[in-house]
């Protein structure tokens, strides 16, 4: 039901894209947010896919396209652009109501999503009482998120709290697993620059002990024991898990075989290198 909602939300927010592209001078005013709603409700009625999924979900999307057009024609942010399946999974629910979350213990809590019912999440920072709206994410890594957004801003500060979307300004964000991460068009560089530097933390940790952080060399020997990495061919020792994370931030991580590069890890073979004399 969430990727339901990430979709749905994801194929208005294509059609309001679709729609502006049209646009030419000339042709009349484009409509506004309250224009959509009453062609999305066509759409509903034509649409079953559309009809079962949330019309809250459905109407900020295009809410949050509106904001995105005044964020460009302001010059603060990017036109924006087409979201993408994999890439773009989020979707907003507003008039958020204390009753909507509670808390069952010291590390999972619970919030209440239209069609889904109770998702629970892990409980990383109090929720304030005064939480406007949230946020549902997903990952690259496929871990989901929830963000709590408390002061609703249309130009936020960079870097605090969400970075896409009308609740961009000071939030709170519990996560289902661990991080934030919001892919969503219309960001500035400053915001790109940081989605960017957050998304090399997510790298699967699988093989990456194996290449020698060094030279690159890959051998199955090279792992002496459980905690020391010894290069069968030049010799450098180190910790396993410092050599694992020297690959991770260098961008040298071995993937597993078999799989396609996105859902699974991808095919990468041993590359040969020089070693010194």
């Amino acid at each position: 039901m969430l990727l339901g909602h990430c979709a749905q939300a994801r194929y208005v927010w294509n059609l309001c894209v679709e729609q502006e592209s049209h646009w030419r001078a000339g042709r009349g005013k484009m409509p506004g947010f309250a224009g959509r709603c009453r062609q999305l409700s066509e759409a509903r009625a034509a649409e079953p896919w559309l009809a079962e999924g949330s019309v809250i979900v459905q109407q900020q999307a295009i809410r949050d396209h509106d904001q995105a057009m005044r964020n460009y024609y302001a010059g603060t942010h990017r036109r924006p652009s087409w979201r993408k399946a994999g890439r773009d999974e989020g979707f907003r629910i507003v008039h958020l109501k204390p009753r909507d979350v509670r808390k069952l213990n010291r590390n999972t809590g619970e919030v209440r999503i239209p069609k889904a019912g109770w998702v629970r999440f892990r409980w990383s920072r109090q929720v304030p009482q005064d939480a406007k709206s949230f946020r549902v994410t997903r990952d690259r890594a496929g871990r989901w998120h929830v963000a709590f957004a408390v002061v609703p801003e249309p130009v936020p500060a960079p870097g605090t709290g969400e970075v896409g979307g009308i609740d961009r300004g000071v939030a709170v964000s519990a996560a289902l697993s661990t991080g934030e991460l919001l892919h969503v068009p219309g960001l500035t560089a400053r915001e790109r620059k940081r989605l960017r530097r957050l998304e090399r933390k997510l790298a699967r940790p699988a093989y990456t002990s194996q290449p020698c952080s060094a030279y690159g060399h890959i051998a199955a020997g090279s792992r002496e024991s459980q905690a020391l990495f010894r290069c069968v061919a030049c010799g450098y020792a180190s910790n396993a898990d410092v050599n694992a994370a020297k690959n991770i931030a260098a961008g040298h991580a071995v993937t597993a075989r078999g799989g396609d590069g996105a859902a699974r890890p991808a095919n990468r073979e041993p590359q040969p290198v020089l070693l010194p004399a």
